[in-house]
C-alpha cells in the first residue's frame, strides 16, 4: 500500500517537491511573484534551498493546478488571467457559492469558533500590515465557512476555483480603504453565520465578492503587472 502524500512514509525527494510546491504558492498569494512573470528555476531552487529537480516537479504540479503556464522554449510562468477567463471565475464562484451556503445548516458552537477565530486572524494581520499572512488568513476564513456543508466534491471545486485567481488577490489588499472594507464584511458574515441567517450570508458574499472584483477589474483593465504602491 503506497503511504499517505502528507504521511510519515514520504520521501526527502516528495518533501522537496512539496516544499517547492508551497513556497511558490506562497510568493504568489504574497504578490511577490506576480501574473505573467516569469520563474526561473535555477533561482527558486537558491531561494528554497533545492536542486532543480524538484522545483522543475513543483512547477508541474502547479502548472496543472493552473497556478502557472509552461511556454515551449520560454519556461514556467505565474498564470495570467484574460478578461473572460477572469468573469468566468467569477461566474462559478458565485454559482457554486451561493449553492454551498444556501445549503449550510447552523453551525455548531465549536464551528462557529473556529470561524470567529479566523476572522480575528485576518484582522489582526492587517492590524499587523502582514499581507501575505492576511490573504492566506483570509482564504482559510472563507473555505472554513464553505468547508461547514457536506458537499465535499462542490467544496473542493470552490477552492480549485480560488486558487486561479490567487494571483491577482494580492492586489487590492494594499488599498487600506479595501482592507477595511475586507475585515468589515468578514464581521457580518460572521454574525449572519452565528444567526443561521443563511440568504443573508448569500448577499453579504455577493457583495463581498463583487467588491474584489471590481478593484480587480479595474487592474485588469489597467494592465498593470507591477504591485501597486502601499497606501
Amino acid at each position: 500500500m503506497s503511504s499517505s502524500k502528507n504521511g510519515p512514509g514520504r520521501t526527502g525527494a516528495d518533501q522537496a517537491v512539496s516544499r517547492v510546491v508551497d513556497g511558490i504558492k506562497r510568493m504568489i498569494v504574497s504578490g511577490d511573484l506576480l501574473p505573467g512573470q516569469q520563474i526561473r528555476q535555477e533561482q527558486m531552487a537558491a531561494v528554497l534551498g533545492v536542486s532543480r529537480l524538484p522545483v522543475r516537479e513543483g512547477l508541474r504540479q502547479l502548472a496543472s493546478d493552473g497556478l502557472v503556464v509552461h511556454e515551449h522554449n520560454v519556461g514556467f510562468a505565474v498564470a495570467r488571467l484574460s478578461r473572460a477567463e477572469f468573469d468566468q471565475v467569477y461566474l462559478m464562484r458565485r454559482l457554486l457559492e451561493t449553492e454551498v451556503i444556501r445549503s449550510l445548516v447552523q453551525p455548531t458552537a465549536e464551528q462557529l469558533a473556529d470561524v470567529e477565530a479566523l476572522a480575528q486572524a485576518v484582522e489582526q494581520a492587517a492590524e499587523d500590515l502582514d499581507l501575505a499572512r492576511m490573504r492566506t488568513l483570509n482564504s482559510e476564513f472563507h473555505q472554513a465557512i464553505f468547508g461547514l456543508n457536506s458537499l465535499n466534491l462542490v467544496v473542493a471545486e470552490i477552492s480549485r476555483i480560488w486558487t486561479w485567481a490567487l494571483p491577482y488577490h494580492a492586489v487590492y489588499l494594499y488599498d487600506e480603504a479595501g482592507r477595511a472594507r475586507v475585515l468589515a464584511e468578514h464581521r457580518e458574515m460572521v454574525a449572519a453565520l452565528a444567526e443561521g441567517d443563511f440568504e443573508r450570508l448569500v448577499e453579504l458574499m455577493d457583495a463581498h465578492r463583487s467588491g474584489s472584483e471590481a478593484q480587480l477589474d479595474v487592474m485588469l483593465r489597467s494592465g498593470a503587472a507591477a504591485r501597486p504602491s502601499a497606501g
